[in-house]
């Protein structure tokens, strides 16, 4: 048991890889990013923030980030979590955490609950949703599961509604690149999205992810478009699916833990924080706000 356990913290700290080889492999993703010490705050008001391996270390959320939400919401910063995890843990993070909205599902749905109303909006409709539930669960799901040794169906799924989540990592023994890669290609021969986070392979049908969700949120809510108050949005994330966000948003951040995906980025951000995790998470705060307005 200790040694499975000790493989599954391998697996989230250090995606299967030796802290010695990821420190190898920072510096050449490193080059195409500042340090977080040349950010200078141009005004941000909306923080957009992943969740796993970003805000949390293995798997759980440490008290100093989540007292940095509270300092971010406190010092008029608007903190929204964009988030592959599912529409249950989304409505309790809506409901409870100091956040302004959540994104989950990898941009199927945004929650925001105001004045004791939870306010649902979805990327596509009802009927487009059943009929890719379907689909993902009788045909995509048994062909993973029979085609790829050591996957699972993540321990999360009963509470999704627009995707299929495959644990590579999270409570299973972590699986081999190639491994990975077939399961992408699985979702890929049958019409689906896939992306890979730092625990799952997330699939789904439907033109939509993190960033057009992202977009939509802050058009809805606000009446802003994203591309023109560039200056006032950050994002901070740590893997390929945040991709769309690293090369849409100049505030972009990333914890330390993105080097161990520098041979699957094409898109980095802008800065990179010093630390791992929760710990890179409260350094971008801190960050944003030295300079925040009152």
């Amino acid at each position: 048991m200790a040694r499975a356990t000790a493989q599954k913290h391998a697996c989230r700290g250090t995606f299967r890889r030796t802290d010695l080889a990821e420190t190898r492999k920072a510096p050449i993703l490193f080059k195409s990013m500042k340090p977080l010490s040349e950010f200078r705050n141009p005004g941000v008001r909306f923080l957009f923030t992943d969740i796993d391996d970003t805000l949390t270390d293995h798997g759980r959320l440490g008290a100093p980030a989540y007292a940095a939400l509270w300092s971010l919401v406190g010092r008029g910063i608007k903190v929204i979590p964009v988030t592959g995890r599912p529409a249950g843990w989304c409505e309790m993070i809506a409901r409870v955490w100091p956040v302004d909205g959540v994104i989950g599902e990898n941009g199927a749905f945004y929650f925001r609950y105001e004045n004791k109303v939870m306010k649902r909006h979805f990327a596509v409709d009802e009927r487009a949703r059943l009929a890719s539930r379907d689909k993902l669960d009788r045909v995509i799901a048994p062909e993973i599961l029979s085609s790829v040794k050591g996957a699972a169906i993540a321990s999360d799924q009963f509470s999704r509604i627009s995707d299929l989540a495959i644990d590579f990592c999270e409570d299973v023994e972590p699986l081999e690149t190639k491994d990975i890669d077939r399961i992408v290609k699985i979702f890929e021969k049958h019409g689906a999205v896939a992306k890979v986070s730092s625990i799952h392979v997330n699939g789904w049908f439907g033109n939509f992810d993190k960033l057009t969700m992202c977009k939509e949120y802050l058009k809805n809510e606000f009446g802003l478009m994203a591309s023109a108050i560039q200056k006032e949005i950050a994002f901070v994330g740590d893997s390929p699916n945040d991709e769309p966000m690293f090369k849409f948003f100049n505030n972009s951040f990333a914890v330390a833990n993105i080097a161990r995906f520098s041979d699957r980025l094409t898109s980095k951000p802008a800065h990179v924080a010093p630390s791992k995790g929760g710990r890179g998470f409260c350094e971008v705060a801190r960050a944003l706000l030295e300079d925040a307005k009152t």
